[in-house]
């Protein structure tokens, strides 16, 4: 199993920070908001009343229900609470998926570039991943027809991960559409959609697999959209036939998730729209600015992202080892930011810049990146 280099170059930089060295934090995916008030509230007033205890394995009802309620409002697909399992954060969500989809050896498709740990998880329950390249000059979308390519009697499953990380692009909707295509048949592998960045998009319109097929499993959650990272909650939508085998999973590795997390969850999805609203429109300013500062220092982006909090620029006129550049400019610039490589091969060569950080830190950043470059062209 491969490290996560992202927190290898977060834990490098928490060491210099220890050591007095003041540190812009561009590296790491996570929101740098305060978890909305309302379900702050929520979660203190659940743990008042006593929500405490072990819930259902799947969830609780109202918090299965309020997801299925939110799939139709944003999308205009009914999904059964039964269909749902509430999980500990989204990773426990993709552990149960594999766990309960993938004999040894069965075949898992991934884009690459993707999210660091989508192999490690494949190949922790003995799946082998077979990546599938995307490229910069189509925003880093899959081409339907190099999915189609690799499809053989092992494949189990198409990974789709759309707004994506590390490359902060969408799926276009017609190509989103192709890919459904290509599982229509009962023989046919099933499409796994991590939609963990749904609601966090600036320009176009996310859709979920969903919309396209029931051939399907869905990975959600609370920690991006909602800035609850710490408190862990996740889900899976599944096809009905594999809810039955990962309860098994979940009641013996995890029993359930948080209960007093979960009530917190059912008034994020109720209460949240308007922190929500703001947290994007922030976002929004962050990136355009990160977008346009990038591109006068040099580094290239052919297709502008425009969802999640990632900007995956080409640094290939700088090096060809992204890991010793990260590293480098961590150490030279006192920035954080992770290195292409670490989404796998196909990312060599690229940097990826989170703009989950304020406006001034990000200003500050992007300025102690355009003199460490002007020091280096020396």
């Amino acid at each position: 199993m491969t490290s996560f280099i992202v927190m290898d170059v977060l834990e490098r930089a928490n060491e210099m920070e220890r050591a007095g060295n003041h540190i812009i934090h561009l590296e790491v995916g996570e929101p740098d908001f305060d978890t909305p008030r309302c379900v702050k509230e929520a979660a203190c007033r659940a743990l008042e009343n006593g929500h405490t205890h072990y819930t259902h394995s799947l969830g609780m009802f109202e918090l299965r229900e309020a997801i299925c309620e939110y799939y139709f409002t944003t999308y205009n697909v009914s999904v059964e609470p039964n269909q749902v399992i509430v999980t500990s954060g989204s990773s426990p969500a993709i552990f149960l998926v594999f766990s309960a989809l993938l004999e040894k050896c069965d075949e898992v498709i991934v884009s690459d570039p993707h999210y660091a740990c989508y192999p490690n998880f494949i190949k922790f329950v003995q799946g082998i991943p077979v990546t599938v390249p995307v490229y910069e000059e189509d925003g880093f979308q899959y081409r339907p027809e190099l999915i189609k390519e690799q499809i053989n009697s092992k494949t189990r499953a198409i990974f789709i991960n759309s707004p994506s990380n590390p490359t902060g692009n969408l799926l276009a909707e017609n190509r989103m559409k192709a890919v459904a295509d290509l599982v229509s048949a009962p023989e046919s592998p099933l499409i796994v959609s991590d939609e963990i960045y749904h609601g966090l998009v600036y320009e176009g319109t996310e859709h979920s697999i969903l919309e396209f097929t029931d051939r399907a499993f869905v990975l959600n959650g609370f920690s991006k959209l909602f800035a609850m990272t710490g408190l862990r909650l996740g889900y899976v939508i599944a096809p009905q036939p594999f809810i039955r085998p990962m309860q098994k999973l979940q009641q013996n590795f995890f029993i359930s998730a948080n209960a007093m997390v979960q009530m917190a969850g059912i008034a994020a999805l109720k209460e949240a729209r308007d922190d929500v609203s703001r947290m994007k429109g922030i976002y929004n300013k962050r990136r355009r600015f990160m977008i346009a500062r990038l591109k006068e220092i040099g580094f290239g982006i052919t297709v502008e992202p425009t969802g999640a909090f990632y900007v995956f620029a080409n640094a290939k006129h700088l090096a060809d080892d992204s890991y010793k550049l990260a590293f480098d400019i961590l150490e030279n610039a006192r920035v954080g930011v992770a290195p292409g490589i670490d989404f796998g091969p196909n990312g060599e060569g690229y940097l990826r810049f989170s703009y989950a950080n304020s406006l001034e830190n990000i200003a500050e950043g992007m300025d102690r990146l355009e003199n460490y470059l002007a020091e280096r062209a020396k």
